[in-house]
């Protein structure tokens, strides 16, 4: 058996120690390596059924259009997100917000917009001039929409009552007063009820 184990073990070392043998150890190792790595995480995931404790969330979504500042403490973007947070508990929908970058223009501001409509927002909030004025001049073009604008309160007759020129489908909501974050988690709960 040494007859043939030891040639066979020379003529290995010997292809090892050439350039070329080199190359192809090193290439086999690395090809090794990542089927070993490769295995490792195919075999250390977990199946079964997604952690009890995680939040499960509908497939509804309010979205939020605000200015450069977006939910920045102090702002009436940080009072309406806080708004749409505390609805998202109760109606286990998901939240997020697009602040407009750049001009602060209705005209800059109506890309952003698109994109939370092309997203499938099922409630859209602005707060902030010229997301205001996006809002009002695109929501008769998506009635199925419900959009909630936050406007100054000379711009508001009162929660909920749209001044003219404001399509149905909009909630037009006075910026100033107390209590501005409850308005908007009831208005969202009203829009969009929690499951039973």
């Amino acid at each position: 058996m040494s007859l043939i184990v030891r040639p066979a073990l020379t003529a290995v070392w010997s292809a090892v120690r050439s350039r070329r043998g080199r190359w192809a150890t090193g290439g086999a190792l690395v090809a090794l390596a990542a089927v070993a790595v490769t295995a490792i995480l195919l075999l250390g995931e977990e199946s079964g059924p997604p952690d009890p404790r995680a939040r499960q969330y509908r497939d509804v979504d309010s979205c939020l259009l605000t200015g450069e500042q977006g939910v920045a403490v102090g702002t009436p973007g940080a009072q309406v997100w806080a708004g749409m947070r505390k609805a998202s508990l109760e109606t286990r929908t998901r939240v997020n917000y697009l602040p407009v970058m750049g001009e602060q223009s209705a005209k800059n501001a109506l890309p952003h917009l698109n994109s939370l409509l092309q997203r499938q927002c099922d409630v859209v909030l602005a707060v902030g001039d010229s997301q205001v004025e996006a809002v009002r001049a695109e929501a008769g073009g998506h009635r199925a929409l419900r959009f909630v604008v936050v406007a100054g309160s000379e711009a508001a007759d009162g929660d909920g009552k749209a001044g003219q020129d404001v399509p149905g489908n909009v909630t037009v909501v006075a910026e100033a007063g107390e209590g501005l974050e409850d308005r908007i988690a009831r208005i969202i709960q009203e829009t969009v009820p929690a499951q039973g």
